[in-house]
């Protein structure tokens, strides 16, 4: 390809992506149906956009929707709190995939941060995995900078981030979970969780429908978030109990061993205000003083409390990889390396790779790189088996005129040609292909045994 041929693409691209953003402002000042009857997420609305410009119909505006469509089959699993910092490039459409396991009464939060030159719309999508088609739960975009969601059901959950069509720019994503209630006796954490749900009772003949927190006589029990005391009463198991009605989560927080109740049936109280001082009144007499705390789902009968009041100590991981690697090429330097599906050394290896096999860098978390292999599948690689992929192997003169290809692949396309007696770099290798980069200082791929006039 001639430097004029060079310029021309170039131009070509700039001119459909001047096109794509006045086409897309010109939407956003529509009112279409769709807007009027249906309430949509800011990745709905924007691809409506894209359809009311038929830029659906385009090979960029397809990738772009597949690329959504992708990250939900292909998300990759991580642990929180998680944080991975990346980059988007403007021209290939990206969707980042995150596979999340959550637990009834954690909020799951979702923090973006995005650095790009112009400005940037960063879809953010939540979705309950399910074992058939994801389904959409919350959302938010890159103008909220934040997504909150209180989890309903033990289920993995699926973060879709994906940016608007022909923009760059650097993403910070921070995901982390918190407790739904505040902790149910002051000062106390579930470090001072001792008896925990499921645990047997009566020789076994029932299971604890709770958790049990010890403290001090006296310490103060308090409300785990806004409600009516629906119950104030004394019974022979729970002793002196106290029932807060939590209406908006449909749900009764049971407080039990209570030395004394501060409330009264009907009172509206906030989280944080004082119910009851801490005791062993009812079956409790003969053990030190605790609270009993059970959570009843109205229709379910007795839930799992711990996800709703445990506070997790793990700090969010620092990102500790080469940020100036990130868009460009490393290989794995040793022998070989595995690939894996989490950014832990516990989670399965998806894929062994032998040294030198090139990988680009799109992302990494902690000393993990996330990497987007020769095929196209995105993985984690740790950081110390990988190296930059600037200085040569070897170098090769070429015997005959050869393609030089935009993919590892039979079927990439052209994008230059080399002429016999060419000096190559060769960067690396993957399946009988080689990474390389010519005279000219241009990255793409040879294969060695297909040259043009095989083509």
């Amino acid at each position: 390809m001639s430097n004029k041929q060079k310029h021309y693409t170039n131009y070509i691209f700039y001119t459909f992506f001047t096109l794509v953003i006045l086409l897309l402002t010109s939407c956003s000042q529509q009112q279409t149906l769709r807007g009027v009857f249906k309430s949509q997420t800011p990745y709905e609305k924007y691809a409506a956009k894209l359809k009311d410009a038929n830029l659906d119909e385009t090979a960029l505006g397809q990738e772009w929707i597949t690329a959504g469509q992708q990250a939900l089959q292909d998300s990759l699993s991580v642990r929180l709190p998680f944080k991975e910092t990346g980059y988007f490039a403007a021209d290939k459409p990206r969707a980042l995939g995150y596979r999340i396991d959550a637990k009834r009464g954690q909020r799951l939060i979702v923090n973006l941060e995005v650095q790009a030159r112009e400005q940037l719309q960063v879809f953010m999508d939540l979705f309950e995995s399910g074992n058939g088609k994801p389904k959409h739960v919350a959302a938010a975009d890159s103008t909220a900078a934040t997504l909150a969601y209180e989890v309903d059901e033990d289920q993995q959950h699926i973060l879709r981030v994906q940016p608007e069509l022909l923009r760059s720019g650097q993403y910070t994503v921070t995901i982390q979970s918190e407790p739904i209630l505040a902790f149910p006796v002051d000062g106390k954490s579930s470090r001072n969780i001792a008896s925990i749900w499921g645990d047997p009772r009566d020789a076994g003949a029932r299971r604890h429908e709770g958790v049990d927190i010890f403290a001090k006589r006296g310490t103060p029990a308090i409300a785990g978030t806004d409600g009516v005391i629906r119950q104030v009463a004394t019974t022979p198991r729970g002793g002196k109990v106290v029932w807060l009605s939590d209406i908006n989560r449909r749900q009764s927080l049971y407080y039990a061993h209570l030395d004394s109740q501060l409330v009264q049936v009907g009172q509206h109280v906030q989280a944080g205000d004082t119910l009851g001082l801490i005791g062993n009144t009812g079956n409790a007499r003969t053990t030190g003083p605790h609270l009993h705390f059970g959570i009843y789902r109205y229709g379910h009968g007795a839930i799992n409390p711990y996800p709703y009041v445990h506070q997790s100590s793990a700090p969010v991981p620092a990102v500790k990889i080469n940020g100036e690697l990130v868009g460009n090429w490393v290989r794995v330097s040793s022998r070989a390396a595995n690939v894996r599906l989490q950014p832990s050394t516990k989670s399965g290896v998806y894929r062994s790779l032998p040294q030198h096999t090139p990988l680009q860098v799109t992302g990494g978390t902690s000393s993990w790189y996330r990497v987007a292999m020769p095929d196209g599948k995105e993985a984690y690689i740790a950081s110390s088996v990988v190296e930059p992929a600037t200085k040569p192997v070897k170098y090769e003169k070429l015997a005959s005129e050869t393609s030089l290809l935009d993919e590892a692949h039979p079927s990439a396309a052209a994008k230059d040609s080399l002429p016999a007696g060419s000096n190559v770099a060769i960067l690396g290798s993957y399946k009988g292909y080689e990474l390389v980069r010519n005279e000219a200082g241009e990255l793409g791929w040879i294969n060695p045994q297909l040259t043009l006039s095989a083509r």
